[in-house]
């Protein structure tokens, strides 16, 4: 009996389940569409998005995948963008069939960094210095997340700082999921990097950077935090405060957007309308319930014995 049960056990753990999944899939930019590759995929077209190789999260903020995600890849096209400019940002699951953010519970979060003495096809993120320029939590006098919209198969919009100087960037636009949170190592971070040339004649400089890893702890009180016990408490974000930019005449300005939250995340008109809570499933199985009872019954055909 013991062997049978620890053949059915194992057998089980065969059953497909993915959870917790996804990347950026495209980045538009004043317009400009350009899609992202998929993990599951590899490099099938040139983009300004680096690949990872994994859509998983990543978990441990010491982890070196904190940087840009899984094993990230220079990208071939660096894009071109304004001080100002709009960047939109969309997700996917990672799975075809419900291709949608499967997660609604934790902040958005963009980071830049300039791509010094090299052009960003040829840089290394590793040597990155982040600059944060804008963050998102909750929607406004709501206990949901702007992360729901994404949810929902939303967009967010995050603009370049205004005058800032020209050269090529590193944007680092992540998800931090926050459902598991309340234990220690539970947050999960979705990390994105993507390349473009900002131009114009801007001359301002974030005056405040960090390494990545390095900046976050996974004891931070916006990294390990219950957010369904109290849901109207403030959340505090991890990392650096957004920037702010120094010109060379030693003006200071923000380098943060100063359009409202709630119009930068567009929302598709399927959104859903659920509340936030511990019960809310945010994760996908990739096999229906139907699914799993015919392959139960397949697997217990073969293995029971036959009389």
């Amino acid at each position: 009996m013991k062997s049978f049960t620890t053949l059915f056990v194992s057998t089980l753990a065969l059953l497909p389940y993915v959870c917790a999944h996804g990347f950026v899939s495209q980045l538009i930019i004043d317009g400009k569409a350009y899609e992202g590759n998929d993990p599951n995929q590899g490099e099938t077209q040139p983009s300004p998005i680096r690949l990872i190789d994994d859509p998983s999260p990543v978990k441990g903020a010491n982890n070196p995948a904190v940087n840009c995600g899984p094993n990230a890849k220079i990208a071939q096209v660096v894009a071109p963008a304004n001080p100002g400019s709009n960047m939109t940002f969309s997700w996917h699951s990672g799975d075809d069939a419900k291709p949608d953010w499967p997660h609604d519970t934790g902040p958005m979060i963009t980071y830049m960094a300039e791509c010094t003495g090299t052009t960003c096809d040829k840089f290394d993120a590793a040597n990155a210095k982040w600059f944060k320029i804008h963050e998102v939590g909750r929607q406004p006098n709501q206990v949901d997340w702007v992360q729901k919209l994404i949810m929902g198969g939303g967009s967010l919009s995050v603009f370049v700082p205004k005058d800032l100087k020209a050269g090529d960037y590193l944007v680092r636009h992540e998800i931090i999921a926050l459902h598991l949170a309340k234990n220690p190592g539970g947050a999960e971070f979705y990390p994105s990097c993507s390349q473009i040339r900002v131009g114009g004649n801007g001359s301002s400089v974030a005056n405040n950077t960090v390494s990545l890893p390095g900046a976050y702890k996974d004891t931070d009180p916006g990294i390990l935090v219950d957010v369904f016990s109290n849901p109207t408490d403030p959340y505090v974000f991890p990392g650096p405060p957004v920037a702010s930019l120094i010109s060379a005449s030693g003006a200071v300005s923000n380098a943060s957007n100063d359009t409202d939250p709630s119009s930068t995340a567009s929302s598709a008109s399927s959104a859903p309308s659920a509340t936030a809570s511990p019960t809310n499933k945010s994760c996908y199985m990739m096999v229906d319930e139907r699914g799993i009872k015919r392959r139960y019954s397949r697997i217990m055909r073969s293995v029971l014995p036959r009389f």
